[in-house]
């Protein structure tokens, strides 16, 4: 079905090369992510990281965060809104807030590793 490209976190890596193709979305509906172009923080610092719908809401474990580094493919930080897979430390962490309009990203106890970009992936529903 339209459905069945249901993700999982082992095959999540090739996503982000899709982030800006709308073929993929498959019944779901596109919307529009706001995200900063920059934060920074300092070492041992925190950082939030958001992106946010421009319309509809973010369904229920439909947004995961990447970090890619150049010369890498991205690496999964969070699926399903605030889930980690091994290997990536508690101090990263997702959560869906403002009415599951915003996907936030944030980052304590910053090291210099944590430098790269970061992108977050979402469905929404009720958004054009």
């Amino acid at each position: 079905g339209e459905n069945s490209f249901l993700i999982t976190p082992s095959t999540m890596a090739w996503l982000p090369l899709l982030i800006v193709s709308s073929s993929f979305m498959g019944s779901f509906s596109q919307f529009l992510l706001n995200q900063p172009t920059s934060v920074s923080g300092s070492l041992g610092g925190t950082i939030r990281i958001s992106c946010t719908t421009s319309s509809g809401t973010i369904g229920s474990g439909d947004s995961s965060w990447y970090q890619q580094k150049p010369g890498n493919p991205p690496k999964l930080l969070i699926y399903a809104d605030s889930s980690r897979p091994s290997g990536i430390p508690a101090r990263v962490s997702g959560s869906v807030e403002n009415s599951r309009t915003s996907a936030v990203l944030s980052i304590s106890s910053l090291e210099a590793e944590d430098e790269g970009d970061y992108y977050c992936l979402s469905y929404a529903s009720g958004g054009k």
